[in-house]
């Protein structure tokens, strides 16, 4: 059964700092390709930043610079570190896997930047 458990949001203010975990189980990790996506009240989820099995990253134009996302295949872990904050990052942010071209995501974790 795949399981995915974010971790580490909260209340920052603006300029700020936040990492965010994802721990995952039920899949082959290593082999998986992971992202990490958010969802804004009244807007629809986007991609954040993504990173392959391989350690191949990609991000959304709008964290380009100010987020890093990493993996470590021994713990099945996936971070998001976010610096630089904005107002406009506050949103619930979900942890995504693919294992077999299936979806899959955990429950989410809210990021709220005060300005």
């Amino acid at each position: 059964q795949v399981q995915l458990v974010e971790s580490g949001g909260g209340l920052v203010q603006a300029g700020g700092s936040l990492r965010l975990s994802c721990r995952a189980s039920g899949f082959i990790f290593g082999l998986t390709g992971m992202g990490w996506y958010r969802q804004a009240p009244g807007k629809q989820r986007e991609l954040v930043a993504g990173i392959t099995s391989v350690g191949r990253t990609n991000y959304a134009d709008a964290v380009k610079g100010r987020f890093t996302i990493s993996r470590d295949n021994a713990e099945y872990t996936v971070d998001l570190q976010m610096n630089s904050l904005k107002a406009e990052d506050t949103a619930v942010y979900y942890c995504n896997a693919r294992p077999l071209g299936m979806d899959y995501w955990g429950k989410g974790t809210l990021v709220t930047v005060s300005s």
